[in-house]
């Protein structure tokens, strides 16, 4: 792979990191993952061909303006948020940010990452790209170069939050970039909510959203992270998402995957720690003729560690969806518990679904356990709600809903799940 075949414009990216006043350490490792870039190649997913897809658009960093107040925000991004702890990035970074006084003097940071890097920059270089590898792949190295924007957040020892903290992220520009790194950490015994929307206004030209996700859970501590991207046809979305978990840590991950455009993502627990627990909940709705590839990993260390993956999949028109379950249990991973299901609705001839669960199991005194199905809505079901004076359409609505509850019902805000009740409504046309 030659300079000139990289998406972005390398030297662009370096001064604007030096015009931002970087710290040093972290501009190196954007001018390192360039060169990595050079070499990786994109990664090969499970019957997609990932290098078909327009990945050329990845914009270049523009300096935001201040958002006044959260009135200046379209309607539909007004509609998210709660004024209280929340990050709004705009395009290439934050626009709007507050933290109660009473989290943070109990020592809570919440803020965009680019100031975090500025302002606890030790602290973010323990953490940072150290869950998810630079040379990974070519996304992974293309990320680590261009990243901008962001949220840091950090819970001391034996602080729970109790309000959800909350991040919204806006592409509205398709020349500005839009790759944030959201780096979550929480020390021994700490609790905290963190949700985040993301969202693009306007269906113009191309644009590739390249984001990962980083959460390190310490001993105890537990969190719980809800996420919903929601973006149009002209955003392209790569997201990588994954926690490290110590002992007894506990890890929530609820995801929806509502997007319009071509999606991948992968949402990975590495259960390090003996006792350690995830629990992870994904739904996605695929229509026109979008290609989905998602995957939810669990890699079991720790003994006794457990683990549950549900992903659940609605596919109308020409929708195409892959959809990987793996379980991962090492060597040495006594009493170890992994379970997994991956369902899949098909509404229309045309549409695709594929459901591959694996289990990959390295130790004997394990449990281990999975179920796939794909397969259209159920003809009796239809028909025993019809029998009971209710029209085909709305029993066709009833059964898809009650196919996606387990999931949806897990959402930790009341007004992030009625949105995902809306946003569901709106891409099955009902």
């Amino acid at each position: 792979m030659t300079q000139a075949t990289l998406p972005i414009d390398s030297q662009a990216v370096l001064e604007s990191a030096k015009s931002r006043q970087e710290p040093e350490w972290m501009t190196t490792l954007r001018s390192k993952a360039l060169e990595l870039a050079q070499t990786l190649e994109l990664p090969k997913l499970e019957k997609t061909r990932i290098d078909r897809w327009d990945l050329s658009s990845f914009g270049a960093y523009k300096q935001p303006a201040a958002l006044g107040n959260l009135e200046d925000l379209p309607e539909t991004a007004k509609s998210l948020v709660n004024p209280d702890n929340l990050i709004i990035q705009r395009n290439s970074g934050k626009v709007y940010g507050t933290l109660s006084q009473d989290l943070a003097a109990q020592g809570v940071i919440f803020t965009d990452l680019e100031t975090a890097v500025r302002e606890h920059g030790e602290l973010v270089q323990n953490y940072f790209m150290k869950a998810v590898s630079t040379d990974e792949n070519l996304l992974t190295a293309l990320h680590t170069a261009s990243w901008s924007g962001g949220v840091f957040l950090y819970v001391p020892k034996n602080v729970t939050v109790s309000q959800p903290l909350q991040a919204l992220f806006l592409t509205d520009d398709a020349t500005a970039s839009f790759s944030p790194h959201v780096l979550i950490v929480a020390e021994a015994n700490a609790s905290v909510t963190y949700v985040d929307n993301f969202i693009s206004e306007g269906e113009g030209a191309q644009i590739v959203q390249n984001g990962v996700v980083e959460v390190f859970a310490a001993a105890g501590a537990s969190v719980q992270y809800a996420s919903v991207h929601s973006m149009g046809k002209n955003v392209t979305d790569l997201t990588y998402r994954r926690a490290i978990l110590d002992n007894d840590a506990k890890m929530q991950w609820v995801v929806g995957e509502l997007n319009n455009g071509n999606t991948m993502s992968d949402t990975t627990s590495v259960l390090r720690g003996n006792g350690s627990n995830s629990d992870t909940k994904v739904i996605c709705v695929g229509t026109d003729e979008q290609k989905l590839n998602l995957t939810t990993r669990n890699i079991h260390w720790g003994k006794a560690s457990e683990s549950d993956m549900i992903t659940r999949a609605v596919m109308r028109d020409e929708a195409t969806a892959i959809i990987n379950g793996i379980t991962k249990i090492e060597k040495g991973a006594t009493g170890a518990n992994g379970q997994q299901t991956e369902k899949v609705l098909m509404l229309s001839p045309k549409a695709r679904g594929d459901a591959n669960p694996i289990l990959l199991i390295d130790e004997d005194d394990v449990k281990a356990g999975h179920a796939a199905s794909v397969g259209q809505v159920n003809a009796e079901q239809v028909f025993y709600l019809m029998s009971r004076g209710i029209s085909r359409e709305e029993a066709q609505r009833l059964i898809i809903y009650g196919f996606l509850a387990p999931v949806v019902s897990e959402i930790p805000i009341e007004r992030l799940e009625e949105q995902l009740q809306r946003l569901v409504e709106r891409k099955l046309g009902q």
